[in-house]
């Protein structure tokens, strides 16, 4: 898990830093941890609660979660308007990457 998170980070702030996209650098930034000396921004929460899934009502369930957390902390009105979700591909709009739906 620590592999995927590295690298996910390295490769968001990447595409960030490319896009120029100003305000979600800043963000992870602002709420970088205090202890964190050896980088600028921080992506991912820290520490690891994995959860088995074990069918596919509880697998649609937690995608459905992460699709609306930008709608919970009101950043956009539809989850699908969140540039950065999969949500969008699960619309069937072109989201930033492909993603595979098996749900």
């Amino acid at each position: 898990m620590r592999h995927f998170k590295s690298f996910t980070a390295k490769a968001l702030l990447k595409l960030l830093q490319k896009e120029n996209a100003q305000t979600l650098l800043e963000q992870f930034k602002f709420y970088k941890k205090a202890h964190k000396t050896d980088r600028t921004y921080q992506i991912w929460q820290e520490g690891y609660q994995p959860k088995l899934i074990q069918t596919d009502a509880i697998m649609i369930a937690k995608i459905n979660y992460i699709h609306h957390n930008p709608v919970k902390r009101g950043y956009v009105d539809e989850a699908k308007h969140w540039r950065y979700s999969s949500a969008r591909n699960y619309e069937g709009i072109d989201g930033l990457i492909e993603v595979d739906r098996f749900w």
